[in-house]
């Protein structure tokens, strides 16, 4: 096998201090890859994450000093390289398109002349030799010879930042880096680059390595992407792979982030903050705002390597399914008062998986099993066979203290707020009534984060407030209590079983993004339960779609709600709530 055009290993890239006795920011922190020549990689990663810092350590651009490790074209050692040894590698051999292309022109020269120049230095081009190609470098990214005889300040972002990539074309290198090439870029000029980009790659066989956060982008331009996250690589895989099915905690919260026109749910952001490069924290960098880390996690860094035929930087393997039932059967028999007894298997061998920070909406008509399968899943009811793991853990095998424990991690939010609470108990009594149960703390202690709970879901937590009874609130405000309830022993999972259909639309809105935004942040799983098509598509992650006991089609939402598979799933859509003014009775044409 051939060396690969570009390898890189162990990069780091550490800016000095910016004050005495202050630490260095240590920005690329032992980033490894390799890139043939004619391929395409992606780097991909929320801003901060090193992204621009690395493809500028690629080019020499950074002060000496702060880059170490390995950088090779070709075989040539790059780090460590002198200006003088730097100049016949750069815009020949490695060219960068840089992101902020308006500071990156000189404000006194036509964009002509600009362009013109590697041409001039590199190729000893004449003056109108370099013109001739600069018209028709810029006819390639689709503008005019108009704008070779502009300035600058005369041209909008996404006219300069096509300038930029045509003038890194002008010496045809053998690796071209483009950072956030369709940044600025309105819908169809972002279309035009991107097919200008494809095709430079396959005429010409230039290596591409693309720094961008537009996930849309790089699907249509890479062939491998890399996720870098504060400085560290934390997934590496084929693109088609990594942006179907992440499988890094930080992938995937960069997925759900992402907005395209796939997307059914509503757009969830990663929780927290980037850390600071010059107190990056120990252990996995991505473990403050991971939904599932762990001791180790926080103790010791993992190294990028294979898992399951996927790079990944993380000691448990990636994202790890929280709960997974298997094969489950629950049979009720009628009392036979309006005729003989029967049997009704209300659920039939139904598996299913929910992930760590994942939703997933649970739909059917009236009678499928919805809620028995998620009476089953909370431990209310025992499944007469199949198994139910959660958190690697089977509930069926544990008893007493470790039962209680564990089961502490699952709670319910029932469909009735009037019906699933005494109507003697207060709503201290009602929140804190899990509590109770588990002996969590003490009095004080319980009350405490009783109002922690309330405050969660937007109640007040007033003495006064917390002495009232059901028949005193209104049904928002119970269904809150009720959520709160379900808050309390801070779960890892919550199945919701129809927790909004009793209230009006403006309640439902706000209590559906309440319970989105708090399980987003404290990273729980949650099992949506409804009937509601419409509701639920701005939820979930995936959708499974249960019939008579069983689970008839499931998959990501955008792909069951656009490419339905099973008819009884395309009957739901049809009845969906929905606007359409073209089927009324008033006989109106669709345009």
């Amino acid at each position: 096998m051939s060396a690969p055009l570009l390898n890189v290993h162990d990069l780091r890239v550490i800016f000095a201090p910016a004050a005495p006795g202050q630490p260095p920011a240590r920005v690329v922190d032992g980033v490894s890859f390799a890139l043939d020549a004619g391929d395409s990689l992606a780097i991909v990663g929320e801003t901060g994450s090193g992204k621009t810092t690395l493809a500028r350590a690629l080019l020499g651009l950074h002060p000496a000093g702060s880059v170490s490790g390995s950088v090779q074209l070709g075989g040539q050692e790059l780090v460590g390289l002198d200006e003088g040894r730097w100049r016949p590698l750069r815009w020949q051999r490695i060219a960068l398109a840089v992101q902020n292309a308006g500071t990156a022109f000189d404000p006194v020269y036509r964009m002509g002349e600009q362009i013109g120049e590697p041409l001039r230095e590199h190729r000893g081009l004449s003056s109108a030799e370099a013109t001739a190609r600069a018209a028709a470098l810029v006819a390639q990214v689709g503008l005019t010879e108009r704008h070779l005889r502009a300035y600058p300040h005369q041209l909008s972002g996404g006219e300069k930042q096509r300038l930029m990539l045509a003038m890194a074309l002008s010496c045809d290198p053998e690796l071209l880096i483009v950072d956030e090439p369709t940044s600025g870029q309105d819908m169809l000029a972002r279309a035009q680059v991107i097919a200008l980009l494809r095709a430079i790659c396959a005429q010409r066989g230039t290596a591409l390595l693309l720094i961008s956060h537009d996930l849309a982008a790089v699907s249509q331009l890479a062939g491998q992407v890399a996720v870098l996250y504060a400085g560290k690589l934390a997934e590496v895989g084929a693109t088609r792979d990594v942006l179907s099915a992440p499988r890094h905690p930080y992938t995937w919260g960069l997925l759900s982030a992402y907005p395209d026109m796939s997307t059914a749910r509503d757009l969830s952001g990663i929780r927290g903050q980037m850390p600071d490069p010059t107190h990056p924290p120990t252990g996995c960098r991505f473990h403050p705002r991971c939904t599932q880390a762990v001791d180790e996690c926080r103790r010791v860094e993992p190294p990028l390597q294979l898992h399951n035929g996927r790079r990944l930087a993380c000691h448990l393997g990636g994202l790890r399914a929280l709960l997974r039932a298997e094969g489950l059967r629950k049979t009720f028999t009628t009392n036979g008062h309006l005729g003989p007894a029967q049997n009704v298997e209300a659920v039939r061998n139904v598996s299913l998986e929910v992930y760590e920070g994942e939703v997933v909406g649970l739909v059917g008509e009236t009678g499928s099993g919805k809620s028995t399968l998620g009476r089953l899943l909370v431990g209310l009811l025992d499944p007469e066979s199949g198994s139910i793991v959660f958190e690697g853990n089977p509930l069926a095998l544990n008893n007493g203290s470790a039962s209680r424990h564990l089961r502490r991690r699952i709670q319910l939010i029932p469909q009735d707020p009037f019906d699933s609470v005494s109507p003697y108990l207060t709503v201290c009594q009602i929140v804190r009534e899990p509590l109770d149960v588990q002996r969590a703390g003490t009095p004080a202690e319980r009350r405490e984060r009783v109002r922690e709970a309330l405050a969660a879901v937007g109640l007040p937590t007033l003495d006064a407030f917390l002495a009232r009874h059901p028949h005193e609130l209104s049904g928002g405000q119970l269904q809150r209590v009720v959520i709160a309830r379900a808050l309390v022993l801070e779960p890892k999972l919550i199945v919701a079983d129809e927790p909004v259909s009793m209230l009006d639309a403006s309640e439902q809105a706000k209590l559906i993004t309440l319970l989105e935004d708090i399980q987003n942040e404290r990273g729980m799983g949650l099992l949506l339960i409804s009937h509601d098509l419409a509701l639920v598509r701005k939820v979930a992650d995936r959708i499974l779609v249960m019939r008579d006991g069983q689970i008839i089609e499931g998959g990501p939402s955008s792909q069951v709600l656009a490419q339905p598979q099973h008819e009884y799933t395309r009957a739901l859509l049809r009845a969906a709530p929905s606007f359409d003014w073209y089927t009324t009775s008033s006989g109106g044409n669709r345009p």
